[in-house]
């Protein structure tokens, strides 16, 4: 790979590193559709290079929200734990699917995501706090369910954590973001390791992805602390759309 090749994937990097601290993702969420329609990766190489960039970006992310928003150890050991065994069992599974049907599965999974978040916008809630409203060893089932559509996706479970801990556990949009970011940090780490070893990672493209996702995704968490919460929600609703349409034309 020449320096101008590894210069525009750092850039790259940066823009997706920018969102995945806005949205507490880590920024795989994007970087998949990016890079299979920007560089003709198949589904699985693109999600295993996209985690090289997510992995780090989620451990810098999720300090970056407990310094702003404290996290109860409780609540992320929980989450860590059980979505950790459901990611390696999904990824172990996702490696062997045929590249196609993976593509259209995450397309079907980005939309139905998407049309949630969108329907919950308009949803009579209580209000949002910093505390659960269910008893929290509940988040172990969130963390078992939301680690094995990470495992099998690659976007490390945080997509689908942050609106079921806002809606069903009532916690605001950033310690929400900040929890989910706990879930996600070893069920990403054993997701890559899957990929890897079944030679699903473009490592010269993803390591200056994740050098570029460094050095930009504090100003996405500054950005969503300083955001509306509505705003901060219709902004991850639309973000979910895009990524399902950039997939579905590729």
């Amino acid at each position: 790979m020449d320096l101008f090749a590894i210069a525009l994937n750092v850039v790259l990097g940066a823009a997706l590193g920018t969102l995945g601290g806005l949205f507490g993702i880590g920024g795989g969420l994007i970087a998949i559709p990016a890079l299979g329609v920007l560089f003709g990766l198949d589904q699985q190489l693109a999600q295993g290079t996209a985690l090289v960039m997510v992995v780090p970006n989620v451990l810098l992310a999720l300090w970056r929200y407990h310094q702003r928003n404290r996290i109860d150890p409780r609540f992320a050991l929980l989450l860590a734990v059980t979505s950790f065994g459901f990611a390696w069992l999904a990824s172990l599974f996702a490696v062997r699917l045929e590249a196609e049907s993976m593509r259209l599965a995450f397309v079907g999974f980005l939309l139905a995501l998407a049309a949630y978040n969108f329907a919950r916008m308009f949803m009579a809630t209580a209000p949002a706090s910093a505390e659960l409203r269910h008893p929290w060893p509940w988040l172990g089932v969130l963390g078992g369910f939301a680690g094995a559509m990470g495992g099998l996706f690659g976007v490390g479970g945080a997509v689908v954590a942050t609106p079921v801990l806002t809606s069903v556990f009532g916690t605001t949009q950033v310690v929400a973001q900040g929890l989910s970011l706990s879930l996600a940090a070893p069920s990403t780490a054993v997701t890559l390791a899957t990929y890897g070893l079944n030679h699903h990672v473009n490592w010269a493209m993803g390591i200056p992805l994740a050098v570029g996702g460094l050095l930009s995704i504090s100003w996405g968490v500054r950005l969503a602390h300083a955001l509306p919460e509505r705003v901060l929600r219709t902004a991850f609703c639309v973000f979910l759309l895009v990524c399902a349409v950039m997939l579905a034309f590729e």
